[in-house]
């Protein structure tokens, strides 16, 4: 043993690194594996975007109306009180270096107070409050409700205001002068801080050397402890549904908006850091909250949530992404994101959860980027997309649709596919485009434009007011109405606009698909799935890409993804009724065509595509007749459209009588014999002759009446 270098110690430092007496000093600092405390040197600039929501009204209920999110009754305050507070060994870390301290050895338990031997920075896990002792003359403090990072959080009453109770948070012992610096520094702003997310800081008081942030009291559970009981009751691996968890992650992104509006960014989200009480969400423990600025201050943050390039950015609202991204992936599914996976994300193939919603992937992939440019540009950009990929997770948990607005789309220009296979052109002139942006300084000058034929808005265009990322491509889009590709292209090459804007890729997709080029068609579209992981549109588009290439798994599940989700899409209903019947799967075929919703414009011809393909290639019944020709008789036609409708039935009819037994039901009132249904078909034959205009048409159909009428002796 050698003796400690602290001075007037006089202890010596044991083989474990433990000063009998105290411990030994070294005044570095380093990241901790759990709570990092870094200071550097600010960089000369540092740019983010902070278009953050300001939405400061009362949040919504939980679930949103989409899901049911099950409530957590308030707790009684009293009950969260600890009978006995101690902080496990194993949780025992020196906040300057990060080295195990109060680790016990050769059977005895390891010390609450002493020294780091590695640092020598002093630590203490000891409450420093007891029950009954009054802080500032006016919170009277019942006992310690948990340790957090920066030390023991107590419960008290407050004697001055009703008796209400609040939340005490202490240092993690008061030798740490940076843990004090950072109370004050709550202190200076964070009372100023008020959303219904977050939780509401009333007070700073200094008691006995020790500071302490009075906050309010949030009696409910942390997510972490969500997901702690699920696995207790039923699986050591189980996670929270992902609805559930996507659910919350909206909640607290309207919160961190509202701080980085405020030029402020909270650095450590993580489950323990939001709790639910009833039906809302807090967001609580804001002692990690700073300037976007401070250049000066330690920075927290929590290993396996901090975004990677802290250290050497100053955390920004794009840090905080990162966060939420990370925590929502822990909250979803088990991973070791502290070790092997610390600054990535595990594979499909090792989480099915991550195969099945793609989207759901996709988006944690954006938000937890290694490059803090490629993530959501702000939490708001965020919760846009989150919203959508919600919806789509609930809508294949329980096969409701869940449509949404976009914020990013128009509608559907036209619905494609109703009569068949669409063409590549007929694709690029029906799938939906950007939305315009009403800040851009053309969009006055677009708003005003009359024309529809794009060669006279092609003239429109050729000369504007003001030129603009707008007009610019505004004009790629009418290039590409207009059938000339290369030049959409080549505008689109000059177009200057910012870093993650997805829309020229959008349009550089349209143009490839005008051309005839699905599969480079697919790779902008993909390019765009990437940035708007919430949008259905460019997974219809990419639905319709693999379809062109005869990639119908592909197409099924795109397909199947938007109309699950929104049922105003029905190119997809179309889509994915051709492409199961390509399969052979005909019944689930009709099924998607029949249920396009009545209030639909499509309706009709859905349902008459339903006919079609239940009385369309083999395997076919006399059920299926029967009940072709019972919906048939329902659906509201002109006489033309129903003459042609029920020919083409009764034609599938008889083909299907010249190969099977003749049935005993009956189909538009002709029985499923031979000449039952030669009699029906001449009697459509000619009342389609009656109705069309055409000399040549009326003959043709007329001689087709006499063909197939039934051979009799007369």
């Amino acid at each position: 043993m050698r003796a400690c270098p602290r001075e007037g110690c006089g202890g010596r430092v044991e083989e474990d690194g433990f000063c009998d007496t105290c411990g030994l000093e070294a005044p570095a600092r380093v990241l901790s594996p759990d709570t990092s405390a870094t200071g550097f040197s600010a960089p000369t600039s540092v740019s983010w975007s902070t278009s953050a929501s300001a939405a400061a009204s009362a949040p919504s209920q939980l679930g949103r109306g989409v899901v049911d999110v099950p409530r957590v009754p308030t707790r009684d305050p009293r009950d969260a009180v600890l009978s006995d507070p101690q902080v496990p060994e194993n949780k025992r870390f020196c906040s300057a270096c990060g080295a195990k301290v109060g680790r016990g050895h050769d059977g005895k338990p390891g010390r609450v107070e002493g020294f780091c031997p590695q640092c020598g920075h002093r630590f203490s896990f000891t409450p420093k409050l007891v029950p009954g002792e009054l802080v500032h003359d006016q919170y009277e403090v019942l006992g310690c409700l948990a340790h957090g990072g920066l030390g023991w959080i107590y419960l008290a009453a407050d004697r001055k205001v009703a008796d209400r109770w609040v939340v005490l948070k202490g240092l993690l012992d008061s030798g740490d002068a940076d843990a004090m610096a950072a109370a004050v520094a709550e202190r200076r702003f964070l009372a100023q801080v008020e959303h219904p997310a977050i939780v509401r800081i009333y007070n700073f008081v200094e008691h006995r050397g020790t500071g302490y942030i009075v906050m309010e009291y949030v009696g409910g559970t942390s997510l972490k402890d969500l997901v702690k009981r699920r696995r207790e009751q039923e699986d050591p691996r189980a996670c929270l549904p992902p609805e559930q968890a996507i659910a919350y992650v909206l909640e607290i992104l309207p919160a961190l908006g509202h701080l980085h509006e405020n030029g402020l960014v909270y650095c450590d989200f993580k489950p323990d850091n939001a709790i639910q009480v009833e039906d809302r969400l807090k967001l609580i423990d804001l002692g990690a909250v700073r300037h976007a600025t401070d250049a000066d201050s330690p920075i927290y943050g929590t290993a396996g949530y901090q975004a990677p390039e802290i250290g050497r950015q100053l955390p920004s609202p794009l840090s905080d992404v990162y966060t939420v991204g990370r925590a929502l992936a822990v909250l979803t599914f088990p991973f070791d994101f502290q070790r092997e996976y610390r600054d990535s994300l595990p594979p499909p193939d090792e989480v099915p959860l991550l195969a099945e919603f793609e989207s759901f992937h996709r988006l944690l992939l954006r938000a937890t980027h290694r490059d803090p440019e490629r993530r959501f540009a702000s939490a708001e950009a965020m919760r846009d997309q989150l919203e959508g990929v919600f919806r789509e997770v609930a809508a294949a948990r329980d096969g409701q649709p869940r449509p949404g607005t976009s914020t990013e789309f128009t509608p559907e220009r036209r619905t494609f596919g109703v009569h068949g296979t669409p063409t590549a052109a007929e694709l690029a002139g029906a799938l939906p485009v950007p939305r315009a942006d009403l800040t851009d300084p053309g969009s006055a000058f677009l708003a005003g434009l009359t024309e529809t034929d794009p060669a006279a808005l092609l003239r429109e265009l050729a000369d504007p007011p003001v030129p603009s990322v707008e007009v610019t491509l505004r004009l790629a889009r009418a290039q590409i109405d207009a059938g000339d590709a290369a030049a959409a292209r080549k505008t689109l090459n000059t177009a200057k606009t910012v870093r993650g804007d997805w829309r020229p890729d959008w349009y550089r997709g349209l143009a490839a698909l005008a051309e005839g080029r699905p599969h480079q068609a697919r790779q902008s579209f993909e390019a765009v799935y990437d940035q708007l992981p919430g949008e259905l549109a460019p997974k219809l588009a990419i639905a319709a890409c693999a379809e062109a290439v005869g990639e119908t798994g592909d197409a099924d599940r795109y397909y199947r993804t938007v109309w699950r989700t929104d049922r105003t899409m029905l190119s997809a209903a179309f889509g994915l009724a051709r492409v199961l019947l390509a399969k052979g799967e005909r019944a689930e075929a009709v099924d998607v065509l029949e249920s396009v919703p009545e209030t639909s414009s499509s309706h009709v011809a859905a349902q008459l595509a339903a006919i079609r393909a239940r009385t369309g290639g083999t395997g076919l019944s006399e059920e299926d007749f029967v009940v072709a020709g019972e919906r048939l008789a329902r659906l509201e036609l002109d006489e033309h459209r129903r003459a042609q409708a029920a020919r083409d039935l009764l034609r599938s009819a008889l083909d299907w009588v010249d190969g099977a037994k003749p049935g005993s039901g009956t189909v538009l009132g002709c029985r499923l014999t031979e000449p039952d249904l030669r009699k029906g078909l001449e009697t459509w034959y000619l009342r389609l002759a009656r109705h069309t205009t055409d000399r040549r048409e009326r003959i043709a159909l007329v001689d087709e009446a006499n063909r197939v009428r039934p051979r009799t002796w007369f």
